[in-house]
């Protein structure tokens, strides 16, 4: 089984996906750690060299390639979900789950975060709030077409296990 984690960036879904994939004894990848390794960038090299587009069809072609693995934990990038058909795809082939958190702890987790995010560079405190806000407003209707969802602020691996293997 493919089990897919879905939700806005900073969520968690990296770091709760490993931890899931080890109790599970899955493979875990992460989405947007492969599509560096196989553009040879960083993805925000990637947002400033070839453009969004250009990242979000890469970032497609890697999602199609998970279908190579007949089990593991997948964390998705943020944006992965709302582009294309990815959604229709990933509810097609495992198990989707939504790490659904609000737009105040999304935005305390990243501006603490270390990470480079092109979508969200320059942005701090309220503008930051405001950005997040406007994004999971846009995005979230996606996200909740997940086949299972849970409060990503508390989420643990034997959380997902029991929602999606119904243990």
């Amino acid at each position: 089984m493919r089990i897919y984690l879905v939700g806005f960036m900073g969520c968690g879904k990296s770091s709760l996906g490993r931890r899931l994939a080890k109790k599970l004894e899955y493979p875990f990848l992460d989405l947007d750690a492969e599509v560096e390794k196989q553009s040879g960038r960083t993805i925000p090299g990637l947002f400033a060299e070839k453009g969004e587009e250009y990242f979000r069809k890469l970032e497609q072609e890697v999602l199609h390639k998970t279908t190579d693995l007949s089990r593991a934990v997948i964390a998705t990038g943020g944006g992965t979900p709302y582009y294309f058909d990815n959604m229709d795809f990933m509810n097609g082939q495992g198990v989707t789950v939504y790490l659904k958190m609000s737009p105040v702890s999304l935005s305390h987790r990243l501006e603490n975060s270390r990470r480079t995010r092109p979508v969200i560079e320059g942005h701090k405190g309220k503008d930051l709030y405001q950005l997040v806000r406007k994004k999971l407003d846009e995005r979230e209707p996606v996200y909740m077409r997940s086949q299972c969802i849970i409060k990503g602020e508390s989420a643990k691996p034997d959380q997902i296990i029991s929602l999606v293997f119904g243990t």
